[in-house]
């Protein structure tokens, strides 16, 4: 009896197109990323143009598809593939904004408050030791954990680096002394429950990081306390021990 052991897609496999949610906008600018860094590391060729490499890399980043599918498609090898990805988050990377830089821009253009939150991008469960750090028990799933600042009218203008999904979101903010910089600023945060305790500073001094209450089984909210975290409202103690809402 004789075995078939080919392929069940065939030889040459299926090539099909599809189609990205992104603006040609974005494609042409992480294109002529491309071509800049290709002129300055003096790389003279590559087995695709830089405007097809952008569509790889973007289909890998935005859609999650394999880097062997794309490869095959293209003609080209999957480490290759894996490479320009690499390649291009770098380059990415290397044009994000700084915290102290971001916050500056915030106060320059008359801003005087930012929001604070944190978010875990998911992602796919790893082999061994590398598989428990980035669980998250908040989420029950695996994923990496960012920081990210915006202004008061919720444009983004800084996200922090990735860090493993077990990491809470006050231990990230402390990484990046996040309330050091506030203050360096003369900015101030508004933040949701996951980051009271984050600001410690003292009592009397403004505050850097501005939280709703968090009701404890010994210790309910009062009247106003309460009110104020239903409508969304941050809120501040003050010397009475009442809850003041706070304006941006």
């Amino acid at each position: 009896m004789k075995k078939n052991n080919g392929l069940v897609e065939g030889p040459d496999g299926l090539v099909y197109t599809a189609r990205l949610p992104l603006s040609s906008a974005t494609l042409n600018w992480l294109a002529d990323l491309i071509r800049g860094h290709c002129k300055k590391i003096g790389s003279r060729w590559r087995a695709l143009s830089a405007g097809r490499i952008a569509g790889i890399v973007l289909a890998v980043l935005r859609c999650d598809q394999r880097p062997g599918d794309l490869a095959g498609g293209n003609g080209v090898h999957r480490t290759t593939v894996t490479r320009w990805v690499r390649e291009v988050v770098g380059l990415l990377a290397a044009r994000a904004p700084r915290l102290d830089r971001a916050l500056k821009k915030i106060t320059r253009s008359g801003g005087g408050v930012a929001l604070l939150d944190g978010s875990l991008i998911r992602t796919h469960r790893r082999t061994g030791t590398e598989n428990r750090k980035n669980y998250s028990g908040k989420h029950k799933c695996h994923g990496l954990l960012v920081i990210a600042l915006t202004d008061d009218k919720g444009r983004l203008v800084w996200v922090s680096a990735v860090r493993p999904g077990r990491t809470s979101e006050i231990t990230a903010c402390r990484h990046d002394k996040l309330t050091a910089h506030l203050r360096a600023a003369g900015l101030g945060a508004i933040a949701d429950l996951g980051f009271v305790g984050l600001d410690d500073s003292d009592p009397d001094a403004d505050p850097a990081v501005i939280t709703g209450y968090k009701a404890a089984r010994n210790r309910p909210l009062t009247r106003g306390q309460d009110r104020c975290g239903r409508l969304g409202v941050p809120t501040l103690r003050g010397a009475d021990g009442g809850a003041h809402p706070v304006h941006p």
